[in-house]
């Protein structure tokens, strides 16, 4: 889609579609005033009627309005008025985009914001405008033999500006939306994908692709014979079970002085999650193929790092394995000796998520990182805490959660930032190795952080459990490509781009 930005009076701009802004009092809009004046109000007369009530997210769409420049009007709610924030407005926002998409028009232009924004500026409205536009324009039919929906016209959006200064503003703010939501919908793609297409393999495939599409990301793929001669035992017994080998998957991306420390992002992708020995419950096992979302965030979020050609060093690795029920897969009561020579018991082969992640862990320290921050589908437990709302944020580093959190509110990717420690951390113990894979029911987002933290206890590190976020259920089952926007944010404000 193609983003620009403009001055203009609603009442006179010539466009297939104006998109103006009516509040839940009834309150309209500067935008909707001007329309309502050269419309022998329309839209006054449309809101006293209750033909619309200005509810946030809701929207009108009005076709060939006498009076106008404009083919078509689209009224959009934005709840009460004084209280519209960057949440609202982008909500509002999509809104008006996914009636846009269904309608006959090729472009329209949006006086939303002309609107005061709590804490928003020109870059911030136009960044989280083609964000939430291009989110919602996303589909994913490549694997449906027949698409009933032909795509839409609509491929160009025009954002109301005061000024040229604003205009200057929002135009990076175009670029850096964009460059997100390409990311995002990266991860969005590999997630939906099913475990017999998205296969480790298949993972790997697709970052080599990428890497050929970005000049300056390189990306190199560790195989099962270098994993065991590196002694990655804890991965590798995860994926023991499977026909489909193992993968290690590294990008990396030097847009930083050569001396500069990298920040390092280690994303868990099994693939395809059954439990293992200890398996899953049939319903709902299907959406076990979006366990590897946090390897897909990681992957997306470096293609948005090359697009955007961030000044930063980045170092993405992506342990990706497939966790089945077979004659060779690991049994409840095994031991393994992890990368780092501690000793793991495995108690359940259903908490496999972490035995990846530890082996990558401590893999990334060759590259002596800066920061490195762990992204993974990892407990049901961090779903029954936070929802679907928020993502767990677990970390030895207040600094660094503080960096991540101030990310997701920019982003609108939040996070919740949970504790961890010694109290938490003795429920691992093991009557017969360094310590065990699980800790009990109690609290169980934090000691698998626990876990990970053993791992990475002189760095500054970070884990996200993105369980809840990654993907919904229900009617609109798919991946959501969180928290690439968090991850992209950080890393921007990082190279000191946004």
């Amino acid at each position: 889609m193609d983003f620009t930005a403009k001055t203009g009076s609603a009442a006179t701009v010539r466009t297939d579609c104006a998109v103006v802004g009516i509040y839940k009092d009834g309150r309209l809009s500067e935008a909707a005033r001007e329309i309502d004046v050269v419309t022998d109000k329309l839209v006054s007369g449309l809101v006293k009627s209750g033909d619309f009530r200005g509810q946030p997210g809701s929207t009108l769409l009005v076709p060939k309005p006498a009076g106008l420049g404009a083919r078509r009007l689209l009224l959009v709610g934005l709840g009460e008025a004084g209280k519209l924030d960057l949440k609202a407005w982008r909500k509002a926002h999509g809104a008006a985009v996914k009636v846009l998409l269904g309608t006959g028009a090729r472009e329209a232009f949006s006086f939303l914001s002309s609107e005061t924004v709590a804490d928003a500026d020109p870059y911030t409205l136009a960044r989280h405008a083609a964000e939430a536009a291009e989110e919602t324009a996303y589909r994913f039919d490549e694997m449906k033999s027949v698409v009933e929906t032909p795509p839409s016209k609509f491929n160009r959006l025009t954002m109301w500006v005061a000024d040229r200064k604003a205009q200057s503003a929002a135009s990076l703010g175009f670029k850096h939306g964009q460059g997100v939501a390409e990311g995002q919908s990266l991860a969005r793609r590999l997630g939906n994908l099913p475990g017999n297409v998205c296969t480790p393999a298949f993972l790997a495939a697709e970052a080599k692709k990428l890497a050929s599409a970005h000049q300056g990301l390189k990306v190199s793929v560790l195989e099962q014979a270098q994993m065991k001669k590196l002694g990655m035992n804890a991965l590798l017994s995860v994926s023991q079970g499977s026909r489909q080998p193992p993968k290690l998957i590294v990008l990396e991306w030097r847009g930083g002085p050569k001396q500069k420390a990298p920040v390092a992002m280690v994303g868990k992708a099994i693939t395809f999650d059954t439990g293992g020995i200890c398996i899953k419950p049939a319903p709902a096992m299907d959406e076990m193929k979006f366990d590897m979302c946090g390897g897909a965030s990681v992957i997306g979020t470096m293609a948005t790092v090359a697009r955007l050609n961030l000044p930063i060093n980045v170092i993405g690795l992506v342990p990706a394995a497939e966790n089945m029920p077979d004659g060779l897969a690991s049994r409840p009561g095994d031991i393994v000796t992890t990368m780092s020579g501690q000793t793991v018991e495995i108690l359940n082969t259903d908490a496999e998520g972490r035995l990846i992640l530890c082996d990558a862990l401590t893999y990334a320290r060759r590259y002596k990182p800066a920061t490195v921050v762990d992204i993974a589908t990892l407990t049901g437990a961090c779903v029954i805490a936070l929802g679907h709302h928020l993502s767990g944020l677990m970390s030895n580093d207040d600094s660094l959660a503080d960096e991540l959190l101030r990310a997701g509110v920019e982003a609108e990717d939040r996070a919740w930032h949970l504790p961890i420690g010694a109290d938490y951390d003795e429920q691992l113990k093991s009557n017969f190795a360094d310590f065990a894979n699980v800790a009990g029911r109690d609290a169980g987002a934090i000691t698998a952080a626990c876990f990970l933290n053993r791992f990475t206890r002189d760095l500054s590190w970070a884990h996200l459990d993105i369980a809840g976020t990654a993907w919904k259920s229900g009617q609109a089952k798919g991946g959501t490509g969180r928290p690439v926007p968090l991850l992209a944010q950080f890393l921007m404000s990082r190279a000191g781009v946004a």
